[in-house]
């Protein structure tokens, strides 16, 4: 790891630990994947090392078998549907809490476990922060009998380029899509979802509540403005 990686790894963990500041006694926290993830399931084991009553649902059975490891009791979220608090990586994020996460392959999971947490926190290191969405790939979840279809039909709008061999938990594939730059986000969102095969995608627009951004040392907490009643 280089001093740039290091320092971006250490602001990860500022960050994780951060959000993970705001897990109380009795919640159920949902356990986001990746690498900035792993921080927080750490800063987790540690609580309930030292005491606290927390259960856990994951996004990823590599985050589960983590959670485990540190002694952190996991349920099954198709048993539960439902947790307190989730605390999740991402990929970009930008002014509006608007993200794209998946890089991990868990996106899909992870959006569920999103959709049911009372909050929703991102964490992420400096160099996630982007003014506009694109620069980083949307990944696409793919029903393997569709691929084929789906890879046609993406192809008409953008470059695509498969993860060859992988799968995610769901047994599914996964197509990175690669945008540049994305003027509307919820347009793509929209488009994206009604092509038959597709199963999910990483554009997480609705489901973050709030994101603690560490850069150079320094954590800047930012809050989804309220709606008026």
């Amino acid at each position: 790891m280089d001093r740039d990686d290091d320092r971006r790894d250490g602001d990860k963990r500022l960050a994780a630990e951060a959000a993970v500041a705001e897990v109380r006694d009795g919640m159920i926290v949902g356990l986001g994947t990746g690498s900035t993830a792993a921080h927080a399931i750490r800063a987790i084991g540690a609580l309930v090392d030292g005491g606290m009553k927390l259960e856990a649902v994951a996004t990823s059975e590599a985050s589960a078998a983590a959670a485990r490891g540190l002694g952190v009791r996991v349920l099954d979220f198709a048993e539960v549907g439902r947790c307190d608090l989730a605390i999740d990586g991402a990929d970009e994020i930008d002014g509006r809490l608007r993200a794209i996460k998946g890089a991990g392959g868990a996106m899909l999971r992870e959006k569920l476990v999103a959709a049911s947490a009372d909050r929703m926190i991102v964490v992420a290191d400096g160099s996630k922060r982007v003014e506009r969405l694109g620069a980083a790939p949307v990944p696409v979840e793919v029903l393997p009998f569709g691929r084929a279809y789906v890879m046609r039909m993406l192809t008409k709008v953008t470059r695509v380029v498969p993860r060859g061999t992988y799968r995610t938990d769901n047994g599914a594939e996964i197509l990175d899509c690669y945008f540049n730059a994305i003027d509307d986000a919820e347009g793509l969102a929209e488009r994206l979802q009604a092509i038959p095969g597709v199963l999910g995608h990483g554009l997480f627009l609705t489901e973050v509540d709030a994101a603690y951004i560490a850069e150079a040392g320094v954590v800047t907490r930012v809050e989804r403005p309220t709606r008026p009643d």
